[in-house]
């Protein structure tokens, strides 16, 4: 292949299209919070050698062609361009928190820039209290370069083993629960759940279903009072107990504990809200696999762990707040477990995105974005899961004491994302400050944790 024919524009897929229009402008933050002083020097090195050689997508910019469609065009990488390094004001204190979150507010707010890759790396020379990081590297990425899959699995490829950087990473592995409509005849369940979740998802995206308006659902979409998130750390050998006597999923435990924590949140805002029409939209990856692949096998257009935002999202009812539930906090993760089971038989998601690709051919891409848009904005949170490697890993031999990440543009004031990494699991509640006050939130989402934790002890 010539140089001419490798470097010919590529064209953009249409969700990646959607997710770059006037409708939508959705970027992903992914935070690593480090053990030692930041080196600019060796991780630049990494970012050159080995971040941006990864894929075409990190060295082209976003263009359209003479019929409107976007294509990926390759341009020089100028790495000191996508370097940000900030100066505090504040000197001679022990730890910068509050500069890093008025840091991190700033930065999400902040659009990338169309004219160069849509990238960049931001390196805060700071020590935070919060887990005791000595700096921290926030890695911003436009939604439209991939998926949560994809993009981990880049991320992933320039990292090491702290223990051996010889050995190659590895992953938790994921074991199906039994199903509890196994009684059923899966093909007639399948055809009747496919329908009302298909009718559901297309309801939202016209206007015809909308959430009620609550402590977590508002009109403003902008952010305009700046962005906040707060994490918390929860080890996974802590959900045995809960997933053992319910015979559930840490998945599920941990799903019913953030409907739980919302709901909670809710009510000590608006006691009338426990009753609200609330629903939250899962993020899901539409690949058959889940296990990473290298990004070579991920670019290659056969490959099952193909490239791309491969990504179906559907809605999720949140349980209403009664008191038989408060009284019984497991009804939650029960709940979550039988919606949760309800999607692996459902044909909702591929049919929903023939909807958009008839949208996108008829109408054009900003009316599919629209759509996905409508979609989003008629709920009132998302719910994103990523895995992360079992060992500890360094970048650019820093090595990372923990990380998670967040996704900015989505129209809602609640985004929560989680990520496994070390045996622990980083659940991250990004919001609207003008909407939602995220230490209260994160206080709601503790409070339901010991709730579920105490009850399923007293089994």
């Amino acid at each position: 292949m010539s140089e001419f024919e490798k470097d010919a524009p590529m064209a953009v897929s249409p969700m990646s299209s959607y997710l770059n229009t006037s409708a939508l402008n959705v970027f992903i933050m992914v935070v690593f919070e480090l053990e030692i002083p930041i080196d600019e020097s060796k991780i630049m090195q990494v970012l050159g050698d080995v971040f941006v050689p990864l894929n075409k997508r990190f060295s082209s910019i976003m263009i359209e062609d003479k019929k409107g469609k976007k294509q990926w065009k390759k341009v020089d990488v100028n790495l000191k361009e996508h370097i940000k390094i900030p100066i505090f004001a504040k000197k001679g204190v022990k730890f910068y928190d509050k500069e890093f979150d008025e840091y991190m507010s700033k930065i999400a707010g902040e659009k990338l820039a169309q004219d160069k890759p849509l990238w960049e790396v931001h390196l805060i020379k700071y020590p935070t209290r919060k887990n005791n990081a000595a700096g921290t590297s926030v890695v911003k990425l436009h939604h439209s370069l991939g998926d949560g899959y994809t993009l981990m699995g880049s991320l992933l490829s320039c990292v090491k083993r702290v223990d051996d950087p010889s050995i190659p990473i590895t992953f938790p592995s994921s074991h199906a629960t039994t199903s509890s409509i196994k009684t059923l005849p899966q093909s007639i369940f399948s055809m009747f759940k496919s329908a009302s979740d298909f009718g559901w998802n297309i309801l939202r995206g016209s206007n015809f279903i909308v959430d009620d308006q609550s402590p977590i659902r508002t009109e403003n979409k902008e952010f305009k009072h700046g962005f906040g998130i707060s994490n918390v750390t929860l080890s996974l050998d802590s959900f045995k107990v809960v997933k053992n006597k319910l015979k559930v999923t840490t998945n599920d435990t941990l799903v019913g504990m953030i409907f739980l924590g919302i709901r909670l949140y809710m009510e000590a805002k608006s006691y009338e809200s426990r009753k609200t029409q609330t629903t939250a939209i899962v993020m899901l990856n539409a690949r058959k696999i889940r296990a990473y692949k290298s990004v070579e096998e991920m670019l290659q257009s056969n490959s099952e762990s193909s490239w791309g935002n491969r990504f179906h999202f559907l809605h999720l009812p949140i349980p209403k707040l009664s008191d038989a539930n408060t009284s019984n906090p497991l009804d939650f993760v029960l709940e979550a477990h039988k919606i949760i089971i309800g999607l692996r038989y459902s044909l909702a998601l591929p049919l929903s995105g023939v909807i958009l690709g008839m949208l996108d051919k008829i109408q054009g891409t900003e009316a599919a974005a629209k759509h996905v848009y409508k979609t989003v904005a008629n709920s009132s949170a998302i719910i994103s899961h990523v895995v992360g490697p079992v060992e500890q890993v360094a970048f650019a031999n820093h090595p990372i004491k923990g990380f998670y990440f967040t996704a900015i543009g989505p129209p809602t004031s609640l985004t929560v994302t989680i990520l496994s990494y070390m045996g622990n699991l980083r659940i991250g509640f990004g919001v609207d400050k003008g909407c939602i006050d995220e230490h209260h939130l994160l206080s709601c989402f503790e409070t339901a944790k010991e709730m579920i934790f105490n009850a399923a002890n007293k089994i």
